[in-house]
């Protein structure tokens, strides 16, 4: 399965209670951190419901 690299590039500070909780989802935690997830349909939504906080980019595994 296609794997995604996932980073947060700006703070939670003052953005949508549910954003932060679906960051906080994500598994990220401090701006620059970066997780890998599995590409499935329910984290791609989580990453486009939030796209102006993160940089997702597709990895080989």
């Amino acid at each position: 399965m296609k794997k995604v690299k996932v980073k947060l590039v700006r703070g939670l500070a003052g953005k949508r209670e549910r954003h932060k909780k679906t960051v906080w989802s994500l598994g990220l935690r401090k701006p620059g951190q970066e997780v890998i997830k599995e590409a499935t349909p329910q984290i791609m939504g989580m990453i486009k419901s939030v796209d102006y906080l993160v940089e997702w980019e597709e990895v080989q595994e």
